[in-house]
């Protein structure tokens, strides 16, 4: 198992066909409105990539923000490799490369993290846009 910072000569085509074959779920990323703008974010956040041979089989995106805290944004391991602590190699990158930082995982998927050992610290929201009142009432 190699686990490496994210290349994008090397890695880019093969990870976003992992985010595809994820299914609809992960759409927001590899649909062809959004495909370039996370391609983007791929390359200015921190990302690992995890290969078994030449098979790229999990990755982890990350953001720091202003050197207070990193956010994980997206883990995935591809299904055939799961269970294999992928997903947890890839997340100690995070600590071995940053290791005064506190990091907070945003996730759909708490039972992973609870497993993990992780303490829950709160929730996120969507903000949602809602109509502008008119003046005056």
């Amino acid at each position: 198992m190699e686990i490496r910072k994210f290349q994008k000569e090397l890695d880019e085509e093969k990870l976003m066909l992992l985010i595809k074959n994820e299914g609809q779920d992960w759409s927001c990323y590899w649909a062809d409105e959004f495909s370039a703008k996370y391609k983007d974010a791929l390359h200015n956040s921190i990302t690992y990539v995890a290969y078994e041979g030449s098979v790229l089989c999990g990755y982890s995106r990350s953001i720091d923000d202003c050197g207070f805290y990193i956010y994980v944004c997206d883990l995935l391991v591809k299904p055939e490799y799961r269970g294999k602590n992928i997903g947890k190699k890839l997340m100690e990158c995070i600590y071995k490369d940053y290791p005064d930082r506190i990091v907070y995982v945003m996730s759909d998927v708490d039972e992973y993290y609870e497993k993990q050992g992780f303490r829950r610290e709160g929730s996120i929201f969507e903000v949602i846009k809602t109509a502008r009142r008119k003046r005056g009432r």
